[in-house]
Protein backbone atom coordinates (compact mmCIF):
# COMPACT_ATOMS: atom_id res chain seq x y z
CA UNK A 1 0.00 0.00 0.00
CA UNK A 2 2.97 2.71 0.70
CA UNK A 3 4.88 1.77 -2.51
CA UNK A 4 1.72 2.71 -4.09
CA UNK A 5 1.27 5.75 -2.67
CA UNK A 6 4.89 6.51 -3.12
CA UNK A 7 4.40 5.89 -6.83
CA UNK A 8 1.20 8.45 -6.48
CA UNK A 9 2.91 10.62 -5.08
CA UNK A 10 5.84 10.96 -8.32
CA UNK A 11 3.15 10.43 -10.71
CA UNK A 12 1.70 13.93 -9.44
CA UNK A 13 5.65 15.38 -8.73
CA UNK A 14 7.25 14.68 -11.74
CA UNK A 15 5.01 16.77 -14.67
CA UNK A 16 5.47 19.48 -11.88
CA UNK A 17 8.95 19.26 -11.96
CA UNK A 18 9.79 18.89 -14.87
CA UNK A 19 7.80 22.09 -15.84
CA UNK A 20 10.35 24.03 -12.99
CA UNK A 21 13.22 22.58 -15.04
CA UNK A 22 12.08 23.62 -18.05
CA UNK A 23 12.00 27.36 -16.64
CA UNK A 24 15.23 26.67 -15.11
CA UNK A 25 16.89 26.39 -18.09
CA UNK A 26 15.38 28.66 -19.69
CA UNK A 27 16.74 31.24 -17.37
CA UNK A 28 20.53 29.69 -17.01
CA UNK A 29 20.58 29.88 -20.74
CA UNK A 30 19.22 33.46 -20.58
CA UNK A 31 21.63 34.49 -18.60
CA UNK A 32 24.42 32.68 -19.53
CA UNK A 33 24.60 33.76 -23.44
CA UNK A 34 22.87 37.30 -21.94
CA UNK A 35 19.64 37.11 -22.97
CA UNK A 36 16.58 37.66 -21.53
CA UNK A 37 14.56 33.94 -21.44
CA UNK A 38 10.91 34.25 -20.78
CA UNK A 39 9.45 37.34 -19.75
CA UNK A 40 5.48 37.90 -20.89
CA UNK A 41 3.37 35.06 -18.97
CA UNK A 42 3.32 36.29 -15.12
CA UNK A 43 6.38 38.26 -13.63
CA UNK A 44 9.90 37.12 -14.84
CA UNK A 45 7.77 34.70 -17.16
CA UNK A 46 7.65 32.21 -14.23
CA UNK A 47 4.26 30.87 -15.75
CA UNK A 48 5.88 30.61 -19.23
CA UNK A 49 6.56 26.51 -19.16
CA UNK A 50 2.57 26.37 -17.96
CA UNK A 51 1.07 28.34 -21.00
CA UNK A 52 4.03 25.78 -23.25
CA UNK A 53 2.17 22.70 -21.67
CA UNK A 54 -1.25 23.82 -21.99
CA UNK A 55 -0.40 24.72 -26.23
CA UNK A 56 1.33 21.38 -26.37
CA UNK A 57 -1.45 19.24 -25.37
CA UNK A 58 -4.13 21.29 -27.25
CA UNK A 59 -1.98 20.87 -30.54
CA UNK A 60 -3.20 18.23 -33.09
CA UNK A 61 -1.20 14.95 -32.80
CA UNK A 62 -0.52 13.92 -36.15
CA UNK A 63 0.33 10.80 -37.37
CA UNK A 64 2.27 10.59 -40.42
CA UNK A 65 0.70 7.99 -43.34
CA UNK A 66 3.70 6.40 -44.12
CA UNK A 67 4.54 5.34 -40.47
CA UNK A 68 4.44 2.03 -38.44
CA UNK A 69 1.13 3.11 -36.59
CA UNK A 70 1.71 0.64 -34.21
CA UNK A 71 5.31 1.12 -33.05
CA UNK A 72 5.30 5.26 -33.64
CA UNK A 73 1.84 5.25 -31.10
CA UNK A 74 3.96 2.95 -28.46
CA UNK A 75 7.16 4.82 -28.50
CA UNK A 76 6.51 7.51 -26.18
CA UNK A 77 4.21 5.72 -24.12
CA UNK A 78 7.23 3.40 -23.28
CA UNK A 79 9.55 5.89 -22.64
CA UNK A 80 8.15 7.49 -19.77
CA UNK A 81 7.58 3.89 -17.58
CA UNK A 82 11.97 3.77 -17.00
CA UNK A 83 11.51 7.87 -16.23
CA UNK A 84 8.63 6.72 -13.19
CA UNK A 85 10.15 3.84 -12.38
CA UNK A 86 13.76 5.15 -11.53
CA UNK A 87 12.45 7.24 -8.08
CA UNK A 88 10.98 3.64 -6.49
CA UNK A 89 14.46 2.91 -4.89
CA UNK A 90 15.54 6.14 -4.30
CA UNK A 91 16.63 7.45 -0.75
CA UNK A 92 15.99 10.70 -0.59
CA UNK A 93 16.29 10.58 3.28
CA UNK A 94 16.47 7.80 5.63
CA UNK A 95 13.03 8.00 6.18
CA UNK A 96 11.46 8.91 2.25
CA UNK A 97 12.57 5.95 0.03
CA UNK A 98 9.41 4.43 -1.38
CA UNK A 99 11.38 1.07 -1.56
CA UNK A 100 14.88 0.14 -0.56
CA UNK A 101 15.13 -2.46 -3.56
CA UNK A 102 17.73 -5.25 -2.81
CA UNK A 103 19.48 -4.75 -6.26
CA UNK A 104 18.00 -1.04 -6.78
CA UNK A 105 21.27 0.03 -9.02
CA UNK A 106 20.07 -2.88 -11.10
CA UNK A 107 17.01 -1.74 -11.30
CA UNK A 108 17.61 1.69 -12.54
CA UNK A 109 20.33 0.27 -14.72
CA UNK A 110 17.76 -2.12 -16.24
CA UNK A 111 14.64 0.28 -16.70
CA UNK A 112 17.22 2.85 -18.35
CA UNK A 113 17.88 0.35 -21.17
CA UNK A 114 14.17 0.24 -22.35
CA UNK A 115 14.39 3.90 -23.35
CA UNK A 116 17.14 3.54 -25.80
CA UNK A 117 14.52 0.96 -27.10
CA UNK A 118 12.12 3.19 -26.89
CA UNK A 119 13.74 5.72 -28.74
CA UNK A 120 14.44 2.91 -31.59
CA UNK A 121 11.29 2.28 -32.20
CA UNK A 122 10.56 6.04 -32.58
CA UNK A 123 12.99 6.36 -35.21
CA UNK A 124 12.21 3.18 -36.67
CA UNK A 125 8.74 3.82 -36.93
CA UNK A 126 8.30 7.00 -37.87
CA UNK A 127 9.72 6.28 -41.63
CA UNK A 128 11.57 9.44 -41.84
CA UNK A 129 15.60 9.54 -42.35
CA UNK A 130 16.56 11.75 -40.16
CA UNK A 131 14.62 9.91 -37.37
CA UNK A 132 16.16 6.77 -37.91
CA UNK A 133 19.62 8.32 -38.34
CA UNK A 134 18.91 9.58 -34.37
CA UNK A 135 17.83 6.20 -33.15
CA UNK A 136 20.97 4.49 -34.71
CA UNK A 137 23.11 6.80 -33.12
CA UNK A 138 21.32 6.54 -29.75
CA UNK A 139 21.66 3.02 -29.65
CA UNK A 140 25.78 2.78 -30.49
CA UNK A 141 25.75 5.98 -28.11
CA UNK A 142 23.98 4.14 -24.95
CA UNK A 143 26.16 0.86 -25.78
CA UNK A 144 29.42 3.06 -25.41
CA UNK A 145 28.81 4.89 -22.31
CA UNK A 146 26.90 1.88 -20.61
CA UNK A 147 29.86 0.46 -19.90
CA UNK A 148 32.23 2.99 -18.58
CA UNK A 149 28.92 4.11 -16.36
CA UNK A 150 28.69 0.20 -14.78
CA UNK A 151 32.81 0.34 -14.32
CA UNK A 152 32.59 3.70 -12.77
CA UNK A 153 29.26 2.45 -10.23
CA UNK A 154 31.01 -1.28 -10.11
CA UNK A 155 34.25 0.57 -7.92
CA UNK A 156 31.24 1.59 -5.84
CA UNK A 157 29.79 -1.43 -5.31
CA UNK A 158 32.72 -3.65 -3.97
CA UNK A 159 33.54 -0.97 -1.87
CA UNK A 160 30.42 -1.44 0.46
CA UNK A 161 29.63 -5.06 -1.16
CA UNK A 162 25.46 -4.04 -1.83
CA UNK A 163 23.48 -2.78 -4.46
CA UNK A 164 21.36 -1.25 -2.11
CA UNK A 165 20.99 2.56 -2.44
CA UNK A 166 20.09 3.22 0.97
CA UNK A 167 23.12 1.15 2.16
CA UNK A 168 25.65 2.75 0.12
CA UNK A 169 24.21 6.34 1.18
CA UNK A 170 24.77 5.09 4.93
CA UNK A 171 28.32 3.70 4.10
CA UNK A 172 29.28 7.39 3.52
CA UNK A 173 28.28 8.55 6.53
CA UNK A 174 32.07 9.98 7.67
CA UNK A 175 33.80 10.43 4.35
CA UNK A 176 31.59 10.92 0.80
CA UNK A 177 33.13 8.45 -2.13
CA UNK A 178 33.87 11.48 -4.20
CA UNK A 179 36.72 12.07 -2.71
CA UNK A 180 37.61 7.92 -2.43
CA UNK A 181 36.62 7.36 -5.88
CA UNK A 182 37.03 10.95 -7.86
CA UNK A 183 38.07 9.00 -10.96
CA UNK A 184 34.76 6.94 -11.20
CA UNK A 185 33.13 10.42 -10.05
CA UNK A 186 34.07 12.13 -13.02
CA UNK A 187 33.27 9.16 -15.63
CA UNK A 188 29.85 8.40 -14.15
CA UNK A 189 29.00 12.94 -14.66
CA UNK A 190 30.28 12.37 -18.27
CA UNK A 191 28.53 8.90 -19.10
CA UNK A 192 25.36 9.95 -17.18
CA UNK A 193 25.36 13.15 -19.36
CA UNK A 194 26.23 11.12 -22.54
CA UNK A 195 23.48 8.62 -21.74
CA UNK A 196 20.86 11.19 -21.09
CA UNK A 197 21.59 12.61 -24.41
CA UNK A 198 22.57 15.98 -22.93
CA UNK A 199 24.71 18.79 -24.79
CA UNK A 200 27.52 18.37 -25.94
CA UNK A 201 26.48 14.69 -26.65
CA UNK A 202 23.29 15.05 -28.19
CA UNK A 203 23.87 13.73 -31.27
CA UNK A 204 20.32 11.62 -31.06
CA UNK A 205 18.40 14.94 -31.48
CA UNK A 206 21.33 17.21 -33.01
CA UNK A 207 18.68 19.99 -34.63
CA UNK A 208 21.58 21.39 -36.93
CA UNK A 209 21.72 17.87 -38.53
CA UNK A 210 18.80 15.94 -37.53
CA UNK A 211 16.13 18.63 -37.56
CA UNK A 212 14.80 17.23 -34.30
CA UNK A 213 16.27 13.78 -34.82
CA UNK A 214 13.90 10.45 -33.70
CA UNK A 215 11.44 12.88 -32.44
CA UNK A 216 11.04 14.79 -35.72
CA UNK A 217 7.83 13.62 -36.65
CA UNK A 218 5.82 13.60 -33.23
CA UNK A 219 3.36 16.54 -32.24
CA UNK A 220 1.24 17.19 -29.26
CA UNK A 221 1.38 15.34 -26.21
CA UNK A 222 2.96 12.24 -27.92
CA UNK A 223 6.50 15.09 -28.37
CA UNK A 224 5.76 16.14 -24.65
CA UNK A 225 5.74 12.76 -23.35
CA UNK A 226 9.23 12.33 -24.61
CA UNK A 227 10.10 16.05 -22.91
CA UNK A 228 9.22 14.58 -19.88
CA UNK A 229 11.12 11.57 -20.47
CA UNK A 230 14.51 13.46 -21.14
CA UNK A 231 14.06 15.75 -18.01
CA UNK A 232 13.01 13.02 -15.87
CA UNK A 233 16.05 10.67 -16.35
CA UNK A 234 18.28 14.19 -15.94
CA UNK A 235 17.08 14.00 -12.25
CA UNK A 236 17.45 10.26 -11.50
CA UNK A 237 20.57 10.81 -13.12
CA UNK A 238 21.58 13.30 -10.71
CA UNK A 239 19.65 11.48 -7.99
CA UNK A 240 21.93 8.72 -8.90
CA UNK A 241 25.18 10.57 -8.24
CA UNK A 242 24.15 12.06 -5.17
CA UNK A 243 23.59 8.59 -3.62
CA UNK A 244 26.97 7.00 -5.26
CA UNK A 245 29.28 9.54 -4.13
CA UNK A 246 27.88 12.72 -2.01
CA UNK A 247 26.26 10.61 0.78
CA UNK A 248 23.22 10.83 0.43
CA UNK A 249 21.26 12.79 1.89
CA UNK A 250 23.98 13.88 4.98
CA UNK A 251 24.79 16.67 5.89
CA UNK A 252 24.86 19.48 8.79
CA UNK A 253 21.51 21.58 10.09
CA UNK A 254 19.03 20.98 7.56
CA UNK A 255 16.79 17.30 7.37
CA UNK A 256 18.32 15.54 5.27
CA UNK A 257 15.60 15.59 2.34
CA UNK A 258 16.52 19.19 1.89
CA UNK A 259 20.16 18.07 1.78
CA UNK A 260 19.86 15.63 -0.80
CA UNK A 261 17.82 17.96 -3.18
CA UNK A 262 20.07 20.56 -3.03
CA UNK A 263 23.01 18.40 -3.92
CA UNK A 264 20.71 16.55 -6.98
CA UNK A 265 19.50 20.52 -8.38
CA UNK A 266 23.45 21.65 -7.66
CA UNK A 267 24.34 18.87 -10.30
CA UNK A 268 20.98 19.46 -12.52
CA UNK A 269 22.47 23.36 -12.59
CA UNK A 270 26.36 22.10 -13.35
CA UNK A 271 24.42 19.70 -16.30
CA UNK A 272 22.37 23.16 -17.90
CA UNK A 273 25.59 24.99 -17.47
CA UNK A 274 27.67 22.86 -20.02
CA UNK A 275 24.81 22.65 -22.34
CA UNK A 276 24.54 26.23 -22.74
CA UNK A 277 28.52 26.98 -22.52
CA UNK A 278 30.20 24.16 -24.67
CA UNK A 279 28.90 23.15 -28.56
CA UNK A 280 28.05 19.55 -29.79
CA UNK A 281 31.12 17.27 -30.57
CA UNK A 282 31.36 15.17 -33.95
CA UNK A 283 29.63 11.91 -33.44
CA UNK A 284 33.19 10.11 -34.42
CA UNK A 285 34.61 12.33 -31.70
CA UNK A 286 32.02 10.78 -29.24
CA UNK A 287 32.39 7.33 -29.95
CA UNK A 288 36.53 7.47 -29.51
CA UNK A 289 35.98 9.37 -26.24
CA UNK A 290 34.19 6.58 -24.87
CA UNK A 291 36.03 3.67 -26.04
CA UNK A 292 39.54 4.95 -26.66
CA UNK A 293 39.70 6.95 -23.21
CA UNK A 294 36.57 6.28 -20.61
CA UNK A 295 35.85 2.59 -20.67
CA UNK A 296 40.15 2.10 -20.23
CA UNK A 297 40.14 4.42 -17.03
CA UNK A 298 36.99 2.88 -15.75
CA UNK A 299 38.53 -0.20 -15.83
CA UNK A 300 42.18 0.51 -14.24
CA UNK A 301 40.46 2.66 -11.86
CA UNK A 302 38.35 -0.41 -10.98
CA UNK A 303 41.67 -2.79 -11.09
CA UNK A 304 42.97 -0.74 -8.42
CA UNK A 305 40.45 -0.23 -6.10
CA UNK A 306 39.95 -3.84 -6.10
CA UNK A 307 43.83 -4.33 -5.48
CA UNK A 308 43.59 -1.97 -2.54
CA UNK A 309 40.45 -3.45 -0.99
CA UNK A 310 42.57 -7.00 -1.23
CA UNK A 311 45.87 -5.37 0.55
CA UNK A 312 43.65 -3.49 3.14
Amino acid sequence: MAGLVGLAIIAAIVPLNVAFLVLLERKVAGHIQLRPGPMEVAPHGILQTLADAVKLLGKEMVTPLSTDKIVFFLAPIIVVAPAFVGFVPIPFSPMMQIRDVNVGILLIFSFSSITVMSILMAGWGSNNKYALIGAVRSVAQNVAYEIPLLLATMSVIIMTNTFKLGAIAQAQSSVWYIFLQPVAAIIFFIATTAETNRAPFDLVEAESELVSGFHTEYTGMRFSLFFLAEYTNMVIAAALFTVLFLGGSSGPFFPGMIWFLIKTYFLIFVVMWIRWTYPRIRFDQLMNFAWKVLIPIALLNLLITAIVLKVI
